[in-house]
């Protein structure tokens, strides 16, 4: 990308933001668009995708802080004109070439480049030394998946079917055409950058042989045209860990966009969404479940069979149990990261019959009576009373 298509595109614009959005703002408006755009959910439909890659590449900028505190600098920088019409001409100041690689001056330390402090930082500065330019990692990628509430506290392995950015599969990710290589720059020695002398100054800009990228490829690969990557539709196996909770981010790395000409990729970054049970809650690694009681059980006490994650088990309500009461299960919980499981909370909720039988209506009749003579009074020691 050239030094003026960079700074003329507007990311904030292309993700529907303003400007001040906060991080949360960006991530929250690339998801709903990635959503929308997804190949997957429009396929066939260019125009789609095309949006997909502008969208995909505004996030890589605007979700890093130092990138996109590097791009609205440069933006301010060029919009006031500080390195002449457009840009940085040829042969004015620094003597900047129009079609210079401006995605080295945001790759920052992060990326692997030397970034804009190692371009500008020879311009008081005659002689020195200077570092090789290191190949340009890639962006990293987010993406979403939904688990069932039970997959999530057992762990599950799911694939993800993602298209972006990834290595040539013909090159390697180099960029050179199969059986040959890149060269070192003759011009640079590799380092990306030349510098020069103007009266007491000096001056570092990037090489025009070869681009700033410190190598020279001269016979590109046909497939990704030099580049060492293609935008492509793979499927990554992704296993999820016992006991991830909702919201949860799961890294998995070089698992991201490509990197150029075979420099390492960037992180793939799964945010888990687990969807609600019928029957289970959870409380951190505690799981819990309501139990439906009679009257009578609560009062003459019982064994019931309740359910858990992996089977069933025998849960004892003791003689004179409370409504709301809730009994602890050991070890019958969700599943911890360092071994062992949180524990099963039951809590035990009478269950009052919406309509008996005459039979029952006159043995509850009978109980009351006794109940009554037996001197039980339910609200004896209430405020209320």
């Amino acid at each position: 990308m050239s030094q003026r298509e960079w700074v003329e595109k507007d990311f904030y614009k292309e993700l529907g933001i303003s400007s001040s959005a906060s991080q949360d703002e960006v991530k929250k408006a690339y998801r709903k668009l990635a959503r929308d755009l997804h190949p997957d959910a429009n396929p066939g439909d260019t125009k789609a995708e095309e949006r997909f890659k502008a969208v995909s590449e505004a996030h890589a900028v605007l979700s890093d802080t130092a990138k996109r505190k590097e791009y609205d600098e440069t933006r301010k920088l060029f919009a006031g004109g500080g390195y002449g019409r457009g840009g940085f001409a040829p042969g004015a100041g620094g003597g900047f070439s129009q079609e210079f690689n401006v995605g080295d001056i945001f790759g920052g330390a992060n990326a692997g480049d030397s970034g804009l402090g190692d371009l500008l930082g020879g311009l008081f500065n005659r002689g020195g030394t200077r570092t090789a330019s290191r190949p340009r990692r890639g962006a990293d990628v987010e993406t979403e998946t939904t688990l069932g509430f039970r997959e999530a506290a057992q762990g599950v392995t799911v694939p993800l079917r993602m298209t972006s950015p990834s290595p040539c599969t013909t090159c390697h990710g180099s960029g050179a055409k199969p059986g040959t290589s890149p060269r070192v720059c003759p011009i640079c020695n590799g380092t990306g950058v030349v510098s020069r002398n103007q009266g007491a100054f000096g001056f570092s800009e990037p090489c025009d042989e070869c681009r700033g990228s410190g190598s020279i490829i001269d016979d590109p690969c046909a497939d990704c045209r030099g580049s060492g990557i293609q935008n492509r539709t793979r499927t990554i196996t992704v296993r999820i860990p016992p006991g991830v909770g909702d919201g949860q981010r799961i890294r998995l790395a070089g698992q991201g966009e490509a990197g150029l000409r075979g420099a390492p990729s960037g992180d793939l970054y799964v945010t888990v969404h687990v969807s609600q049970d019928k029957v289970f809650g959870r409380n951190g690694d505690d799981l819990t479940v309501v139990l439906p009681v009679s009257y009578s059980e609560l009062v003459l006490g019982t064994t019931v069979s309740v359910p858990t994650l992996d089977g069933r088990v025998g849960v004892k309500v003791p003689p004179g149990t409370a409504d709301g009461r809730i009994l602890r299960v050991r070890g019958r919980g969700v599943p911890k990261r360092d071994g062992g499981a949180g524990d099963l909370l039951v809590t035990v909720k009478v269950a009052i019959p919406q309509k008996l039988d005459g039979d029952a209506v006159e043995a509850l009749e009978r109980y009351q009576q006794a109940e009554r003579s037996s001197g039980f009074d339910p609200r004896a020691g209430w405020a209320g009373a």
